[in-house]
């Protein structure tokens, strides 16, 4: 179980986990061994979330997203196997975390007087300069 908030948890047979080459310098090493990993996590259909958190999670996710609903998370920033899938696994837990908070609901504001005051008064110091910048005949 893959711990993401007190209520949200994850089940291990949701996660798919494979091991490739990763690219970039490394010498040989980089040829022989595969330490990066590609982290799959079928969002859009998991038991374990909420539909509101589904949702906000397959908005934040991005590019990382594909068209299945899979987030895919590949991590190749240390040279072993399991810090590159504890790296993946804590990506995958703040992301899921960062959808699981709600947004907070907009409260609607009236304009104070004073604002409204301002935005009158800068439309008609514009339309004077606009009227003076008219070719007018004449007389």
């Amino acid at each position: 179980m893959l711990a993401i908030t007190p209520q949200i948890h994850i089940r291990e047979d949701e996660l798919e986990e494979k091991f490739v080459r990763a690219s970039g310098p490394g010498g040989q090493n980089v040829n022989k061994v595969a330490t990066a990993v590609e982290l799959r996590f079928d969002v859009r259909h998991s038991p374990s979330l909420a539909v509101a958190v589904r949702a906000r999670a397959e908005r934040l996710a991005g590019a990382r997203l594909t068209n299945d609903g899979v987030i895919v998370i590949r991590a190749q920033r240390f040279r072993t196997q399991e810090r590159n899938r504890a790296d993946a696994r804590d990506r995958l837990v703040r992301l899921i975390r960062r959808a699981a908070v709600p947004p907070k609901p907009r409260i609607r504001t009236r304009p104070t007087k004073a604002s409204i005051e301002r935005r009158i008064k800068a439309k008609t110091h514009r339309g004077r300069v606009k009227s003076l910048r008219r070719n007018t005949p004449s007389e």
